[in-house]
Formats: C-alpha cells, structure tokens, sequence
C-alpha cells in the first residue's frame, strides 16, 4: 500500500489546518444490490476482572459498530471500563470473549500483528523513541510486518508535519527537545502514516494547550474524511467533532442523545 498523502486545506467543510488523508484503496463497503456492509462491528464483548467483591463485569455483552468516516466518542465514570474497550477491540486482551469483523471479515482471519495494522490503538501514554523526528516517524517501517514495505520520503513527511502545525520542526531534531504538544503530534502523525482503517484513540488531548489539542482535533477529522473510522475514549475535552457519543457504565454501552 502506499504512503500516506497529506494537504492542508481550508474551507467551510473542510477546517483550517485539517490533514487530508488520502488511501490508495477504495473503500469497499458497498457491494452493488446490497446494503452497505459496516466497516467494523463488535459483538458480545465479555471482560472480567477480580476485585474485592469478587468479580466485576467491564464489558457484559457489549456490542459497537463503526461507519467509514465516523468519529465516535465513549465516554463514562473513571474504572467503567473505556481502555479495556480499546484494547478488546485492538485484540490486546487475551481474556476477553466476543466477535469483532472487519469489512465483513471475521477478526479471526487475521493474525494478531495483521489486525493491529488494521485496527491501531494510540495509547494515553505514548512515549517517542529516542533519535529524530524523523527516526520516530518511520519506526513503524522497521517493524517486521512492514517488511519490504517502501517509507513515507522526507518530502511527504515534512507534508505531513506541517500540516499538523509543525512546520518549523526539523526531521533532524532531536526527539527529546520537542513540547509535551509537539510529541503528542508527533505520536497520532507516525499512526495515522501507517493507513489503518480504524484509529483507536485513548485520551488524544490530555494535558495539551488548546492550540495542540485542536491540531491533534483536525488529523483526527482529516483521517475519517479520508474513508478511516475513529472511536475515541474522552474524560476531559469533549469531542465537538464527533458523529456520535456513546456512555459505557456497569459494561454497557448506551447512545448518548444530541
């Protein structure tokens, strides 16, 4: 597959400094004479986890469905379970029991590394590698499930940083002198390089100033626009770009009105 494209663009719709995200494939999820297939579906997800009382159901039965293009927000009370969703659903939790289909494909088909480039978790605590700007944006490429996979150039890269407001950050720089806001940047840029379908994201802005938590805002819009589906668990910011929001309490997931 090849790299992803970016361009800054402005426009009513499409919102100042939003990342274009361009895919090399179509999105295939509308077969002619047929209802259009859901992107990504979670069925009857079960996690227990022991605690004082016994046992406590984080997720009891739990289902969820993505649309291409959606940003959809979880939300609900400090322990509900919200990062044990992502993990689930990023095939992270070996304990946990449950159906999870990509385009229609059971997630079983996949093997675990396969399905994480497909269905990427970025963590609330993300650490960049030590080295350049650069270095951490092309650590994926060095993984083995990329293997003989061609990089983003530099050309495309420094695209790409600019189009998240980091125009005047060096690939050369050294990692370690960027902001907590630059990292953070930095962190989602080197994930959505990498074209998943889903992006998985657990407290995107936390402890950003609202400058970077609105360039971090606009990539995530500039993803969905571009055919990927997002499902962000928030505790802070709510999520004014978000299509939908969902409340996860006592392991159910409930649609949130307006």
């Amino acid at each position: 597959m090849a790299p992803a494209v970016f361009k800054t663009v402005v426009g009513r719709e499409e919102r100042p400094g939003c990342v274009r995200f361009a895919r090399a494939s179509a999105m295939n999820t509308r077969t002619e004479g047929r209802l259009p297939l859901k992107l990504f579906t979670a069925e009857d997800l079960e996690v227990a986890v022991r605690c004082d009382c016994g046992s406590q159901r984080l997720l009891d039965g739990t289902s969820l469905d993505l649309d291409a293009g959606e940003i959809v927000e979880v939300r609900g009370p400090s322990g509900s379970g919200k990062t044990t969703l992502l993990r689930v659903l990023a095939r992270m939790h070996p304990q946990a029991s449950g159906s999870l289909t990509l385009r229609g494909r059971d997630s079983a088909e996949f093997a675990p590394a396969e399905w994480r480039r497909h269905v990427t978790l970025l963590p609330q605590v993300t650490m960049l590698a030590p080295g350049t700007v650069r270095d951490n944006l092309l650590l994926p490429w060095r993984l083995k499930i990329r293997l003989g996979q061609s990089p983003p150039p530099d050309a495309g890269l420094t695209e790409a940083l600019a189009s998240v407001g980091l125009p005047s950050v060096a690939l050369t720089r050294d990692a370690a002198q960027l902001s907590v806001g630059q990292a953070a940047r930095i962190a989602l840029l080197r994930v959505i390089l990498t074209q998943p379908d889903i992006l998985l994201l657990d407290e995107p802005d936390a402890g950003l100033d609202d400058e970077s938590a609105a360039m971090v805002s606009a990539a995530v819009v500039a993803f969905a626009e571009g055919g990927g589906a997002v499902l962000s668990v928030r505790h802070q910011r709510q999520d004014a770009c978000a299509s939908r929001c969902l409340y996860l309490s006592k392991g159910a997931l409930s649609e949130v009105a307006g």
